[in-house]
Parts: structure tokens; sequence; C-alpha cells
């Protein structure tokens, strides 16, 4: 059980029921440009990207190499992939297929055809 969890509310409730009213990046870039702060939407996105770089097993070295995140938001991070409630991990794998499919469609734009 992570530390949302334990601190619901209605307002949180709604909060996230308006998430999953967002239809596609553009209605996700709007909503949350009006919500957050670009610092804030951007740390967030680092976030993620440092949540993802670890489950594909890059070292903490690696992933300052990539991202500029101090140690304990990395060490925070971790622990949150390996006995949080599996929100990082969950949505990771939501976006394999995703990103294959697009990986897949990027190679065939490159591809020379003849």
């Amino acid at each position: 059980m992570s530390n949302v969890d334990n601190n619901r509310s209605q307002a949180i409730d709604q909060l996230f029921r308006g998430i999953l009213t967002l239809r596609d990046i553009d209605e996700c870039y709007r909503f949350f440009g009006d919500l957050f702060t670009v610092q804030e939407l951007s740390a967030f996105a680092q976030r993620f990207q440092v949540a993802e770089l670890l489950a594909r097993g890059s070292t903490y070295d690696g992933v300052r190499e990539k991202v500029p995140t101090s140690y304990s938001t990395i060490t925070r991070i971790n622990t949150e992939l390996r006995y949080g409630s599996g929100g990082y991990q969950m949505v990771l794998d939501r976006l394999k297929p995703e990103q294959r499919a697009e990986e897949e469609q990027q190679s065939l734009k490159n591809f020379p055809f003849i």
C-alpha cells in the first residue's frame, strides 16, 4: 500500500477521475500544463524516466549520466520500484507494447523501399 493510499480523499479521487478522462497526449499537455508549472512537470517526467532506467537495469551512475537528479531521488524511486505498490512497474509494463509498435513504425520509415 502506498503513502497516497493511506491519505485518500475526495479531492484526490476527483483529480484521478479527471486524469482518467484525458483522451490523448495533446489533452494531457493541456491539462497538466494548467495544473503544474513547467518545473513541476519536468520533475515528474524525470522521476518516471529514472524509474524506467532502473527497471531496465541501469546503475545509479548510469541513471545520473542520463538524468540530472540526485542519488537520494534515485534511491527513493528504486525503493518504490522494489517495495512500493507496483505503480511504476504497472505503467512501464503497459507502455512496452506501445513503445514496440512505435519502434517498429519508425524502423519501417527508415527502410529503403525500391
